[in-house]
């Protein structure tokens, strides 16, 4: 009944000159019919390759008019009330009054809502769509029909920018994980099965695992070797309803910054430890700064190796420092334990620590932002499937999922684009 509903037209807005109500009644949103696809094919032409609200508004050559946009977007929907300081915003961003201009300013409007409200709910855990009603003109009347069981951006007015709003929701949600209160417990996967039922658990983020990756593989961790297989992966993983960050090691032999450019992810983990040793502080720096340049959305967590090379802590400030201030969003050194250490450290930025004997409380009254299990769930899958065929041979009971519960995690329904 609801798909009915949803092929029904929207209401129509009057013509107008000037303000908002010019801009409802020039964009695809508030439209019908030759109109609609008309106004619907020139916004998706409009639609650029960004990471964030920031460059968004750049590329539609609204360059610096987020707060005209946040005053706007209240007073957008037709029922709402038009206040005359919106109605100021608009006229301040409408260079001309055609209907491009609405275009550009209603994509931005409208993303700026959707991403804002998409990502609170990331953060918090919750499913249910950013936008919960829509309306329609029925015999009755105009109606209201609900969106809940309904993914982001639905039916006959299905969005043309679902997946770039998708895409910085994640990342400004995960962006965000890494400021609450409570340290964000990242499990890190090695496959879609894995990834979905720890997301299907409750965790709000999901990252990789570099060594589950290449040993699923037949592959070393660590040589540079798994590019392709992690870069697959990363392509699989974007499909899941939360955000994802991706472990490429050093980059694989690859340019870092091309290579995240190319990645649907919210985040991803550079590394300076290398194949046989470390990079320099300078290059790795450069390397971060040059991707920053290339995703400025994607939260980029710099991993210090000096920890496991056995070097003092003064290097690893040290190193830290110039990934912060060459743009690293958070610092990662495998190997910390020392509280002095961490709180040296957190202090920096937020800090990513392995998984440890101290509670996640503890950690993050040390200023731990992050925790991650690395290769630990990898490695504990492993010997719980040896177990699990020796309680087999040797006549035990062994636990698993069911077969139900494994098809339930990888059917379209856990995925982005099924709700």
């Amino acid at each position: 009944m609801t798909e009915e509903l949803l092929s029904l037209p929207v209401p129509s807005v009057p013509a107008a000159d000037r303000g908002v109500a010019w801009l409802r009644a020039g964009v695809v949103r508030f439209s019908n019919g030759a109109e609609h696809e008309r106004r619907r094919a020139l916004t998706a032409k409009l639609i650029p390759d960004v990471t964030t609200l920031d460059d968004l508004a750049t590329a539609l050559h609204l360059p610096g008019s987020l707060g005209d946009i946040a005053t706007i977007a209240p007073c957008y929907q037709p029922h709402e009330p038009i206040t005359a300081e919106a109605d100021a915003a608009v006229e301040r961003l409408a260079s001309r009054h055609d209907e491009e201009t609405a275009a550009r300013i209603g994509l931005l409007v409208q993303a700026w809502a959707a991403t804002h409200a998409l990502a609170k709910r990331l953060e918090a855990g919750d499913p249910a769509p950013p936008v919960p009603i829509t309306r329609r003109v029925a015999r009755e009347g105009v109606i209201e029909v609900g969106l809940e069981s309904h993914p982001f951006g639905h039916g006959a007015h299905a969005c043309p920018g679902r997946e770039l709003g998708i895409r910085i929701a994640k990342n400004m949600a995960f962006r965000a994980m890494h400021h609450q209160d409570e340290p964000l417990v990242l499990p890190n996967a090695w496959d879609y099965a894995s990834a979905a039922a720890l997301h299907a658990a409750g965790f709000k983020a999901i990252g990789t695992t570099s060594l589950g990756v290449a040993a699923a593989h037949g592959i070393p961790d660590g040589m540079g070797l798994a590019g392709s297989q992690a870069v697959a992966l990363a392509t699989l993983l974007k499909e899941l309803p939360c955000p994802v960050t991706v472990d490429l090691e050093s980059g694989f032999g690859m340019d870092p910054a091309e290579l995240v450019s190319t990645l649907d992810a919210a985040g991803v983990n550079l590394e300076d430890g290398r194949p046989h040793g470390l990079a320099t502080p300078q290059e790795q720096a450069m390397i971060i700064s040059r991707v920053k340049e290339s995703a400025p959305g994607v939260f980029l967590n710099a991993r210090v190796d000096t920890h496991w090379q056995g070097l003092a802590i003064e290097e690893t400030e040290e190193r830290a420092k110039r990934y912060v201030d060459a743009g690293a969003d958070g610092i990662f050194v495998p190997g910390l334990t020392e509280p002095r250490d961490i709180e040296k450290l957190a202090a920096l930025a937020p800090l990513n620590v392995l998984a440890q004997r101290r509670t996640p409380k503890e950690l993050g009254d040390l200023g731990v932002r992050r925790i991650s299990t690395g290769s630990l769930l990898f490695r504990a899958a492993l010997q719980h499937t040896v177990a699990t065929a020796r309680a087999v041979r040797d006549g035990g009971v062994p636990e698993a999922l069911s077969y139900d519960e494994v098809q339930a995690l990888v059917s379209r329904g856990t995925r982005s684009d099924a709700g």
